[in-house]
């Protein structure tokens, strides 16, 4: 019995440190997906490139009239998103790189 309860206690153990090195690597996806999306657009714009769908609908719109809560709103109900990513994909519209 002991026996069982102690491979259960590793098999949890485990588990929880997996999840745990999964959620680190997801809080430093998101920035560097910005960063790169940043950098994208400066070389687009200096190749005079143009997207012809740049932001989902309404996301431009939000941002040009200063809201940029109702475009992180806007682009979260267009994609799908959580909200850091949603946050860090419209700043990256808005931002320059540093």
């Amino acid at each position: 019995m002991d026996i069982v309860l102690g491979v259960l206690l590793l098999g949890v153990v485990l588990l929880l440190a997996a999840q745990t090195a999964n959620s680190r690597q997801d809080r430093t996806v998101g920035p560097r997906l910005a960063q790169i999306e940043r950098r994208l657009q400066l070389v687009m714009d200096h190749l005079g490139v143009v997207d012809p769908n740049p932001a989902p609908p309404g996301v431009r719109e939000h941002l040009a009239r200063g809201n940029k809560i109702a475009a992180i709103k806007a682009y979260r109900e267009a994609t799908g998103v959580d909200l850091r990513t949603a946050k860090e994909a419209v700043e990256a519209m808005t931002g320059p790189v540093r």
